[in-house]
């Protein structure tokens, strides 16, 4: 690799430290200005303005707004969270299983909606225009169309209420069983997989298409060469980089999307805790929460820059 690919990539990560802390500024102004008063919250209505005046103080709410800042900063990149006010749980410590649980159920919707969106594709462009490419597409496009909150409980609906196949509350805890766990996250990582695969699969169909109108594709075609040879040796290595990149932007959805889902279905992980603080004001823990989604997004956004970089001949062979 010469120094045009290094640069670039050093440009990418950059950008991308830069970016997160423009959020990790967005993120803190967005706190400050939201309605209502954290020291009335936690005390109550009944308090005493000596009691609110004091637990301000405390929570260091005097100072001004900037010193908060680069406080709350200065801890984030030490590793302190900040302390919940609500629960005065340690964050870091509290975040840590519900973030493990995020994940897990992330990653198994990604081992399933990936390779089947590229196997979907795959299938959509080899019989183009035919009855398996418009049937593909256009579940794909009623898929796209229903947001995860109605898919969601269209599954509970069905499977946890008509058919009692699974549990329509995600209840998941340490030490559970890895099949009884596997059940538990059944019907929210389905959820997860019918949002994000759509999305991919006419992507990956869109990117390969876009290749196979290209010159070498039509020489290989004189060639004789069949279409799934075309496709496999010249189509899809070629369409690598803008299929990279969809299926970094999914990913990244998959972790900091499930929010809703994870509601849906009272699952533990990030999304039902960043609710939970939410309608108590709980500003550390939304902070944290925020930052965390924030930096998981822009890594896998960087990560499929770097891959489209180094994915590109051009770059990699410069004449």
């Amino acid at each position: 690799m010469g120094s045009p690919i290094l640069r670039l990539i050093a440009q990418r990560i950059a950008l991308g430290v830069l970016l997160l802390f423009a959020v990790s500024v967005l993120i803190f102004v967005g706190t400050q200005i939201l309605p209502g008063d954290v020291a009335q919250s936690i005390l109550g209505q009944s308090a005493t303005p000596e009691a609110l005046a004091n637990l301000r103080a405390e929570l260091g709410l005097n100072e001004p707004a900037i010193v908060r800042y680069f406080q709350w900063l200065g801890g984030v990149l030490t590793g302190d969270l900040g302390t919940a006010l609500t629960s005065r749980q340690d964050i870091a410590t509290a975040i840590g299983g519900r973030l493990w649980n995020t994940l897990f159920l992330a990653f198994w919707a990604a081992i399933v909606s990936v390779p089947l969106a590229i196997l979907l594709g795959l299938l959509a462009v080899r019989y183009r225009n035919g009855v398996i490419d418009k049937s593909i597409s256009g579940f794909a496009l009623a898929s796209t169309s229903l947001p995860e909150f109605f898919i969601g409980y269209l599954l509970v609906f069905f499977f946890a209420v008509k058919l009692q196949w699974f549990p329509g509350i995600s209840t998941v805890y340490d030490g559970m069983p890895f099949i009884e766990r596997m059940r538990a996250i059944a019907l929210p990582a389905t959820a997860l997989t019918l949002v994000v695969l759509a999305h991919m699969m006419r992507m990956t169909r869109a990117a390969i298409l876009n290749v196979m109108q290209s010159a070498y594709v039509e020489t290989a075609e004189l060639k004789g060469l069949s279409q799934f040879d075309i496709i496999r040796r010249h189509a899809f290595p070629n369409a690598i980089a803008p299929i990279v990149n969809v299926v970094m932007l999914n990913l990244a959805f998959l972790v900091v999307g499930v929010v809703v889902v994870e509601v849906i279905f009272v699952y533990p992980g990030m999304g039902q805790y960043l609710v939970d603080h939410v309608t108590k004001r709980d500003v550390p823990v939304v902070q944290a929460v925020g930052l965390i989604f924030a930096a998981v997004y822009i890594t896998l956004n960087m990560i499929a820059d770097i891959a489209a970089i180094l994915a590109n001949p051009r770059l990699r062979h410069p004449k």
